[in-house]
C-alpha cells in the first residue's frame, strides 16, 4: 500500500531543493531528486523495494507536474505564434517531456532505496 504522506513530503522536498538548486543547473536538480527520494524512502522504511517505490512515486509526481505544465504552456505558445502545426509540434514536445520525466524519476528511486536502508 502506498504511503501518500511520504510521497507528498518527498515531492515537496524535491520542489524546495530543486528551486534552490536552480543556481547549479544539473547538480541542483539531481540533488533534489536524490534528497526527495531519501526522505520518501526514510518515511516509509521497510524493505528496499518499498523505499524505491515511494522514492520513484515522489520523483514521478514532481516530474509529471513539471512536464505537463511546460508541455501545455509550450503548446499554447506555439499555437498562438505559429498556428495549428505549432500546436501539434507542442504536443510532440509534451511527449518528449513525459519521456524525460520517466528518466528523471530514476534518481528518486535510488534515493528511496538509500532512505529505506537508513531507516
Amino acid at each position: 500500500m502506498v504511503n501518500w504522506t511520504a510521497v507528498v513530503v518527498g515531492f515537496l522536498v524535491e520542489v524546495v531543493v530543486g528551486t534552490i538548486g536552480l543556481a547549479v543547473p544539473v547538480l541542483g536538480q539531481l540533488t533534489a531528486a536524490l534528497l526527495g527520494g531519501v526522505v520518501a524512502g526514510y518515511m516509509v522504511g521497510g524493505s528496499l523495494g518499498n523505499g524505491a517505490w515511494h522514492g520513484l512515486l515522489a520523483g514521478a509526481f514532481g516530474g509529471l507536474v513539471i512536464a505537463l505544465v511546460v508541455g501545455v504552456l509550450g503548446s499554447v505558445a506555439l499555437s498562438v505564434g505559429v498556428g495549428p502545426p505549432g500546436f501539434l509540434a507542442g504536443l510532440g514536445a509534451t511527449a518528449l517531456f513525459v519521456a524525460f520525466w520517466l528518466l528523471v524519476s530514476v534518481p528518486s528511486a535510488v534515493g528511496g532505496v538509500v532512505g529505506a536502508a537508513v531507516a
